[in-house]
């Protein structure tokens, strides 16, 4: 099953599992960084059902990208006090030019995508040099054994997210970008805010 045909079923269900299992205040926190800046264009890229749209400012221009028509209807309502634009597209082939964001808002996206690199490689194209990218996911570190998540991860990963992610591989294979902060968010820091800046040109 590919991961756009999973997340189309996923969608109807995806509110109640994440709202139980994620608190709202990590969000918050992580989209803190957009209100204390002037006008920006922000991309929420995999933007799911929109379940940031409450946390962010209302100053930026934003752009919603998601695989799935279904998960943007279900955004779509959300946004009605946003300057939004809603695109289809894939997180690991964004459809936008080089240089074209502020910052780049990836949340629970880089350990669900097949290809984590590409995923974060692409989002470090689109943004200016300077700006920023706001990371929320789970994420193994380097000589971590966590046997259970690593032998749980081909199967879950045919469903919806992998569970065998290590950050700092992903990192590496992209040029340019610095990590600003890193803070462990819920079940003992497995889950993480990373805030990344695109080294000036």
């Amino acid at each position: 099953m590919s991961l756009k045909t999973s997340y189309r079923f996923i969608a109807p269900f995806y509110d109640a599992f994440l709202d139980r299992g994620i608190a709202a205040n990590i969000r918050r926190r992580s989209l803190s960084t957009l209100a204390q800046q002037g006008r920006g264009r922000v991309l929420l890229s995999g933007v799911g059902t929109g379940l940031d749209f409450p946390f962010l400012p209302p100053h930026h221009d934003y752009t919603a990208l998601d695989l799935t028509g279904a998960m943007l209807a279900r955004a779509r309502p959300r946004a009605r006090d946003l300057r939004m634009q809603m695109v289809q597209g894939d997180s690991m082939v964004l459809p936008f030019t080089d240089a074209s964001f502020d910052y780049v808002v990836l949340h629970l996206i880089v350990a669900v995508v097949p290809q984590s690199q590409r995923c974060l490689a692409e989002a470090a194209r689109v943004l200016k040099p300077g700006g920023r990218i706001l990371l929320f996911d789970k994420f193994l570190r380097r000589g971590e054994r966590a046997w259970l998540r690593r032998s749980l991860s081909p199967l879950v990963g045919l469903l919806a997210t992998r569970l065998d992610v290590v950050f700092e591989d992903v990192l590496e294979t992209v040029p340019r970008l610095h990590v600003l902060s890193d803070q462990p968010a819920l079940v003992r820091g497995w889950f993480r805010l990373i805030e990344l800046q695109k080294e000036e040109a």
